[in-house]
């Protein structure tokens, strides 16, 4: 099997991978679009010459390998994407031989969190009008796909890693339930910049507190991104 996670960043991305990785069975790959996405848009990241160098940045190249056969042999394939790095000129059509599974996050913590590490975020940044998109784009192959909410997992992440693995017909494995700490050999040279948190973690983290209040460009940003948050809400496992 062949998992397309699909979600914006801070948004248990990391930790959902490290989650799939803990698993003997299953081989992970870290944005393989990064590095693609950024050479088309010439947009400045952090470490952007880094994640340049590190991954290829020909898309139909990232896209093959998403169904060359699956890293040291194993069953099942866990393929962590940002749906903001699907633009225009990037490959869809693979998406049709993978299982296209939706991660949300309400977007004031989105905000609040990439906003701490990338100043003034757009909502192009952040994900959710593409992750609308991609659901749409996925919803015309057939079934409506799996949309699971990072704030359910953080409250009770065995019920619902449970749930996800029945609703993609993966069988359950509880070590999906803790990892090593100091991160996965299959992070991201990016992994230095963004992963600090859940590189000091073995296990998800608890709920947040309240949704944070957030004002000026912040709030408006937020007003722009939570439609698109409780399209998808309402339809999520749990």
């Amino acid at each position: 099997m062949r998992i397309a996670m699909w979600s914006g960043p801070r948004n248990l991305s990391t930790a959902m991978m490290y989650s799939f990785g803990a698993r003997r069975d299953c081989a992970v790959v870290d944005e393989p679009f990064y590095a693609a996405y950024l050479k088309m848009t010439g947009i400045e990241h952090p470490m952007g010459d880094q994640v340049m160098a590190s991954q290829p940045q020909n898309p139909a190249v990232v896209a093959q390998s998403l169904l060359d056969p699956i890293p040291a042999g194993k069953p099942h394939f866990y393929q962590k994407h940002m749906c903001q790095h699907m633009i225009p000129g990037v490959p869809r059509d693979w998406m049709r031989q993978v299982t296209n599974v939706f991660l949300i996050r309400h977007p004031a913590r989105v905000i609040a969190s990439f906003g701490a590490k990338y100043d003034n975020p757009t909502l192009s940044d952040i994900g959710f009008t593409q992750q609308t998109e991609l659901f749409e784009e996925v919803c015309h192959f057939g079934e409506p796909p799996v949309v699971i909410d990072s704030d359910d997992i953080r409250r009770d992440p065995e019920g619902m890693l449970q749930r996800l693995c029945a609703a993609i017909d993966l069988p359950w494995d509880p070590g999906m339930l803790s990892w090593p700490v100091g991160g996965h050999p299959d992070d991201g040279v990016w992994a230095a910049h963004w992963y600090g948190a859940v590189h000091r973690s073995t296990t998800f983290a608890a709920p947040d507190a309240d949704i944070p209040e957030l004002h000026g460009a912040a709030a408006e940003l937020l007003e722009q991104a939570l439609p698109h948050y409780q399209r998808l809400a309402e339809i999520r496992l749990g």
